[in-house]
């Protein structure tokens, strides 16, 4: 009943900080050579690893987390957090049917059947790619040693997630970090990508089957 218990307060705690980015939070031209019918690898990958840092702007405070992701096209996701040490361990996992949910160290598990709305997830890289996907607004502009590209999301009833910045290092051509903007274009959701690999997980890695 104790672990059930916990389980139930974790569940409630990581949905509201779904709900919470979700309603609280959704560069110039400059002529470089990226577009939509470009050949952009990042853009067209199949799968990706990434650990990643993620801090949350509010008026009142700044809110940190590291999660681990892990992603396998088409529609196939997991995330696990690393910190806060008082959720470390939660994960979920999409399989591309079902969602479980899932803390080992309590060893409690819920699953969703059937479950479609998965892609709600706004911090993971393939959210961005999707939103390119029907970006009608798209700028782009490059610094020394990164590309930008920005996306509006025009569609968004969310005033605080109307823009996503990727920053894509030009050597590597893999992202470094990932900005969410207001309709101000002042910072909600800073991503830095502390690891990542492209291409380079399978559905073993991610559902471990």
């Amino acid at each position: 009943m104790k672990k059930k218990r916990i389980f139930i307060i974790l569940i409630i705690f990581i949905i509201l900080i779904i709900i919470f980015i979700h309603i609280a939070y959704k560069i110039s031209n400059s002529g470089n050579n990226i577009s939509k019918s470009d050949k952009f690898d990042i853009l067209n990958i199949s799968s990706y690893e990434a650990l990643i840092e993620v801090q949350v702007y509010s008026n009142r405070n700044t809110n940190k987390y590291i999660l681990r992701q892990k992603y396998l096209k088409p529609n196939i996701l997991k995330q696990e957090v690393i910190k806060p040490e008082n959720i470390k361990g939660l994960t979920t996992t999409y399989d591309g049917t079902n969602l479980v949910i899932e803390n080992k160290s309590l060893n409690l598990k819920d699953i969703y059947e059937d479950y479609n709305n998965i892609t709600g997830n706004n911090l993971s890289l393939v959210s961005f790619i999707n939103e390119y996907n029907k970006a009608e607004n798209i700028k782009n502009e490059e610094t020394e040693n990164e590309k930008v590209i920005q996306i509006e999301i025009k569609n968004s009833k969310n005033k605080y997630e109307r823009f996503r910045k990727l920053y894509i290092d030009k050597k590597s051509n893999i992202p470094t970090k990932m900005e969410i903007l207001d309709i101000n274009q002042n910072i909600t959701v800073y991503i830095l990508y502390k690891e990542i690999k492209i291409n380079k997980t399978s559905k073993d890695d991610i559902l471990g089957v």
